[in-house]
């Protein structure tokens, strides 16, 4: 009756991850793709960045190593050389994506494909019928109308810029704001943070926000919060960001990191009667059903969260729901997420304050401490933990930290939070000595 059962518009990670296990399951399968495979994470996020953050990172280990009896000679860092190794890393995981949809029987459209109605999609002026369409196009960087917006760039161009920028002006306080600050910066730049709210992370403890902007401020990353940039001009040697509280700033570049919003102009899903909200975030339901019965939508296009591992779950329960005979709605509950800040920020669980809207009483912890390496190095740096617990089931309710390697470190608590682990368990828990980790198993004072 159909051509394919399913047709997935985007090769995203959630795109793909549908598409796959849809065809392990039986589904005959069609992705079309107008870029690149792999979508934003991989082309554009977090693959790209978290390289960019590692090239950054070499800074502080120069510096630090005298301390430990290294003498460090002459350096320089080349930024062409960062990014033609950046591109061929991209380039690999680009077939490894396309490896993955060929071997597993899926058919690839390199062409931008639209919604005809509910069940007809076109890609290269050809029409395809499905008994299901999942959209998972992803999100795209939002700009602010201003005068002279069209002299920043955003974290797109930023991964094929021609120069590593001496002086550097950043718009906007989430995650790629506050990880491209701390890029820039370790590259050598002067760097100048500029956010709208009082701090930034918002959404995050505001413990963590707090103790990040200190541990920033010290490497003298310039912050100004609760500021607005309202123009920005070009000059002979770079550009001038006026702000609103009259303040001049002089960079190589400004990079708008202001938000993304849902890519799905001009698909036509209106006219296919999906419905949009404000910000054309597709609508769906727990089991990502749009509002037409065999449309979904998975990821960045949708309003929730958007993270690179939850479009992966959305996708596999795409897959699982419409044709693993087991309908599966994606879990937001103890999601653990990192910011690749300077030094790291991990979470995972509630926060304070939503800790207290939701239970009767909690128990706060917290500990902040040097690091052993940095009583060598003499680096002044703090680590700051935090430990969340519901006073009446004395279960642990949430985790955050910042410090060295602090995603890795929230991966395995969240393991713990997942299976309901008490703070007792934490305390019952035997710490790896000598390693920060262990304090999430030693701290025993309430804040």
């Amino acid at each position: 009756m159909y051509d394919f059962d399913l047709f997935t518009i985007g090769g995203g990670s959630g795109g793909v991850r549908a598409s796959r296990m849809a065809t392990q399951f039986g589904a005959k399968v069609a992705l079309a793709e107008e870029r690149y495979l792999g979508g934003t994470c991989v082309n554009l996020g977090c693959i790209p960045k978290k390289l960019f953050v590692y090239a950054s990172e070499f800074s502080d280990a120069f510096a630090d190593a005298r301390g430990f009896g290294w003498t460090v000679g002459e350096r320089s860092f080349n930024w062409q050389t960062l990014i033609a190794n950046k591109n061929r890393e991209i380039a690999r995981l680009n077939g490894v994506y396309e490896k993955v949809l060929v071997d597993n029987g899926v058919r690839i459209l390199r062409a931008r494909a639209t919604l005809a109605d509910a069940h007809t999609v076109v890609a290269r002026g050809e029409r395809y019928t499905a008994r299901y369409i999942l959209v998972a196009t992803g999100g795209w960087p939002s700009t602010p109308e201003l005068p002279g917006r069209e002299l920043a760039i955003t974290s797109n161009e930023a991964f094929f810029l021609p120069r590593s920028p001496a002086r550097a002006i950043v718009v906007g306080g989430g995650y790629i704001g506050v990880e491209f600050a701390g890029i820039f910066h370790g590259l050598g730049a002067k760097v100048s943070l500029v956010h709208r709210g009082e701090l930034f992370l918002r959404g995050f403890d505001n413990d963590l926000r707090r103790e990040l902007a200190a541990e920033m401020r010290k490497r003298e990353i310039e912050l100004r919060f609760t500021r607005r940039v309202e123009r920005i001009e070009k000059l002979a040697d770079g550009v001038r960001a006026t702000l609103d509280d009259g303040a001049v700033l002089e960079a190589d570049l400004v990079m708008f990191a202001t938000g993304r919003t849902p890519n799905t102009r001009d698909l036509g899903l209106e006219q296919a009667g999906v419905t949009l909200d404000a910000e054309g975030a597709v609508a769906v339901d727990s089991y990502s059903r749009s509002s037409v019965a065999n449309i979904y939508a998975v990821g960045d296009c949708t309003d929730r969260l958007q993270l690179t591992p939850v479009a992966i779950a959305e996708g596999a329960a795409v897959a699982e729901t419409l044709f693993g005979g087991s309908p599966k709605a994606p879990e937001y509950e103890n999601v653990p997420t990192a910011v690749f800040s300077q030094p790291n920020l991990g979470t995972v669980g509630l926060t304070e304050a939503q800790a207290r809207e939701r239970f009767r009483a909690i128990d706060v912890y917290k500990s902040t401490f040097r690091p052993l390496k940095h009583t060598v190095s003499g680096r002044d740096e703090r680590a700051f933990m935090k430990l969340v617990v519901d006073r009446e089931t004395d279960r642990v309710l949430g985790c955050h930290m910042i410090g060295a390697d602090a995603g890795e470190i929230i991966q395995g608590l969240a393991i713990a939070l997942r299976c309901g682990a008490t703070k007792a368990q934490f305390d019952a828990t035997v710490s790896v000595h000598p390693t920060a980790a262990e304090e999430f198993v030693t701290m025993r004072n309430k804040s």
